[in-house]
């Protein structure tokens, strides 16, 4: 009777991690699919638009440089799932964790604002891109059956609130562990039109019709004064674009225990961010010498290619499919946070803990009250204040220096320097000190450019009437 007593408890023990957690069974490319449906989204369209206002050589410098500090301190951020030991430490579930377990104090308090409210931001401009794609596939082919000079505006908050509803019934996903196939489905999608984006570009340069370009400070049609806004909000979209260390540590807690979660998860950031490198470079090049100084926002939705008009549709149904997978990978640090809370508040509560299991067919499910009714006010505040808002490049801009400076750069820093116990005035000290400084200053200009473009957009828009 001992004996079998034993073996059901190491069968359960089997089934769990070492915190009493169900196994986790994420892998190196699971973690690389999160990674790389966050970051090939919809600010890779906007990188050709940014180069256009960088020039060659310091749009492709910045790129490069921006990848080779977020690998940096993607792998400094890696370490810190674990404290204080990187491997056999307590798990740290949620950014905040890890920034409590090594900086101690208030500083997680100001991580989690500056997390959260960068994700919600995140949320509002992926359901603002996927409304904005919908409207394209019905302006291109209106565009097909009356011209290319024809002139068409629709209202997108239909689209908007259409995106939102769909977005209610995914939220019901528990958690990234069972987020994998749809991380995997948007994935592709990102590689789907990344790829129609840079085929076209590369397409219209061989046949001889790119515009224009300049080797230094983008445009030379524009003043020098709106020039250097507009190279700040490029400098903001090539942050917001090549950043993802605010789902991070969420990704990592996906991960199994063997080989350790630190080793697989630099693992994954070496594929993502050097695949992230490849399509980065691909389609800002190749979307600037297609454009030239007249590069759109966005080179798939309605200012940029209308021919061939069935590809370009294609394209924005590969946005839109992206999107809504991107958005569940973005916000599912918040419901996490909450949720936790919400299971610690009330432990005994049947509305907050109940799990009711269905069936739907063969497909099996778990219900709870408190998941359905939370995440879907989420959703409909988050779809709201999407109909409220249309500043595409400055918003991108002003959510890549809210975002990338605190937690792509100071946090990693700061956690690193605690650990490793560096001392003040050390020669790595004052490097990882200088690194911090220099992104610190980047983003305050970043920020100032992005507030004044939002500023001037606004004094031509009309709340909740916007047209795209």
């Amino acid at each position: 009777m001992a004996v079998q007593e034993v073996s059901v408890i190491e069968g359960v023990g089997s089934l769990l991690d070492d915190d009493g957690k169900p196994k986790r069974r994420g892998t190196a490319w699971t973690a690389s699919a999160h990674i790389i449906t966050a970051v090939i989204g919809a600010g890779v369209l906007s990188l050709a638009w940014a180069m256009a206002q960088l020039g060659w050589i310091i749009g492709i410098a910045l790129m490069l440089l921006f990848a080779i500090v977020n690998l940096y301190t993607s792998n400094l951020l890696a370490d810190c799932y674990r404290s204080p030991d990187p491997i056999t430490g307590k798990r740290n579930y949620a950014y905040m964790e890890a920034v409590r377990s090594n900086l101690g104090g208030k500083m997680h308090m100001v991580c989690a604002f500056v997390q959260y409210s960068n994700l919600v931001g995140l949320a509002i401009g992926y359901t603002i891109t996927t409304a904005i794609s919908v409207v394209t596939i019905r302006k291109i082919n209106y565009f097909h059956h009356n011209g290319t000079a024809a002139s068409c505006r629709f209202l997108i908050n239909p689209y908007i609130i259409g995106f939102g509803t769909i977005e209610i019934i995914l939220s019901q996903v528990p958690n990234f562990d069972k987020l994998s196939w749809l991380s995997i489905i948007a994935a592709l999608m990102s590689f789907g039109y990344a790829s129609i984006g840079a085929g076209l570009s590369i397409a219209t340069v061989i046949q001889g019709k790119g515009k224009a370009t300049y080797l230094m400070w983008g445009s030379k049609i524009q003043s020098p004064a709106n020039n250097l806004w507009n190279m700040l909000i490029a400098l903001g979209n090539i942050a917001l674009a090549s950043g993802y260390s605010l789902i991070a540590i969420d990704i990592q807690d996906s991960l199994r225990s063997l080989p350790p979660e630190n080793e697989v998860m630099k693992m994954a950031n070496k594929i993502s961010i050097s695949t992230m490198v490849v399509f980065f470079l691909v389609c800002a090049c190749s979307g600037y010498a297609t454009f030239g100084s007249e590069t759109p926002g966005n080179i798939l939705l309605s200012s940029g290619f209308k021919e061939p008009f069935w590809l370009i549709d294609l394209a924005n149904v590969f946005i839109v499919v992206h999107l809504l997978g991107a958005y569940q990978v973005v916000v599912q640090p918040i419901f996490s946070a909450v949720e936790t809370c919400a299971s610690q508040r009330w432990p005994s509560s049947s509305f907050v803990n109940g799990k009711y299991p269905f069936r739907i067919g063969k497909m099996k499910f778990s219900l709870s009250f408190f998941r359905l009714v939370w995440r879907s006010i989420f959703v409909v505040l988050v779809t709201i204040l999407a109909m409220a808002m249309p500043f595409f490049n400055e918003m991108l801009a002003l959510l890549g220096a809210m975002g990338f400076y605190p937690l792509t750069i100071y946090f990693p820093v700061e956690m690193y320097i605690a650990r490793k116990k560096i001392k003040r005035g050390a020669k790595r000290w004052l490097g990882l000190k200088t690194l911090s400084l220099v992104f610190m200053l980047l983003s305050m200009a970043i920020a100032c450019a992005a507030i004044h473009g939002m500023n001037q957009a606004l004094r031509k828009y009309k709340f909740f009437m916007y047209k795209e």
